[in-house]
């Protein structure tokens, strides 16, 4: 079964153990789990440097054609985040933008993040943007809020709400905003919650997502395969979401 993976990075967080953040390793882990292709932003990016880790992630993009696919990441407050976007936008391997409103600290539906969802939706991207429930800034609300902005635009609510309490509402958001797909990844997610999001979302609007090199690829793996979901919709969240997402692209 072909494998995609939504939800990745590359490179080291200061909060977190991560050993090894390289490509290599990452694929390593991939080719263990068949993983045949990973869509990964680079945490540099995410953090302190938008523009130095956008540029690794384009390096390791040219080094590894197929089995990564890219996220640029946007910071609202480079006032040239969006002329960078729409150079990064053009760059073989990006698929889209990553958007992280916890770490830029303004809300998902501010007007300084409308450029990168303008940007996306005109060229025909993809929005990989973190979620987490109870946050001012990245509440599933948030997404229920922008998603309707851009109907044509899929995007992806990475954790799915991340804690225990905010599946429930990510459902509700998802089953209010037909372009919003949500996303497996997080410590928190288990089979018991993984298969609750199915029956009330629906296996065509999730994907599998690890958040390696965060996270243990092969764990975020191990919980969708041996989840008890049956070859369909377990066919669908493993590739078929994000299949038919990147056959949508422009």
């Amino acid at each position: 079964m072909r494998i995609v993976d939504a939800h990745g990075h590359l490179g080291r967080w200061s909060a977190f153990a991560v050993t090894d953040g390289s490509a290599d390793s990452l694929i390593r882990v991939m080719d263990r789990c068949q993983v045949a292709t990973a869509c990964v932003s680079h945490l540099l990016a995410v953090g302190p440097d938008a523009r130095a880790g956008n540029a690794l992630l384009l390096t390791e993009l040219d080094l590894h054609p197929g089995r990564l696919l890219g996220y640029a990441v946007y910071n609202p407050h480079d006032p040239e985040a969006p002329a960078r976007l729409v150079d990064l936008l053009d760059v073989p391997g990006v698929i889209g933008v990553k958007l992280h409103p916890e770490v830029h600290e303004l809300p998902l539906d501010d007007r300084a993040y409308a450029p990168a969802f303008d940007i996306a939706a005109a060229r025909g991207r993809l929005v990989l943007a973190h979620s987490q429930y109870a946050s001012a800034f990245s509440d599933p609300v948030r997404f229920a809020a922008v998603a309707p902005r851009y109907p044509d635009l899929p995007v992806l609510m990475g954790h799915s709400g991340l804690w225990t309490d905010g599946f429930a509402p990510a459902a509700e958001a998802a089953a209010r905003c037909p372009n919003l797909v949500l996303e497996t990844c997080g410590s928190r997610m288990t089979t018991r919650h993984l298969l609750r999001l199915v029956a009330e979302a629906g296996a065509g609007r999730i994907a599998f997502g690890s958040d390696a090199v965060f996270l243990d690829l092969r764990v975020g793996f191990g919980r969708v395969l041996l989840s008890g979901l049956g070859e369909a919709d377990l066919a669908q969240i493993l590739h078929g979401t994000m299949d038919r997402l990147l056959k949508g692209l422009r």
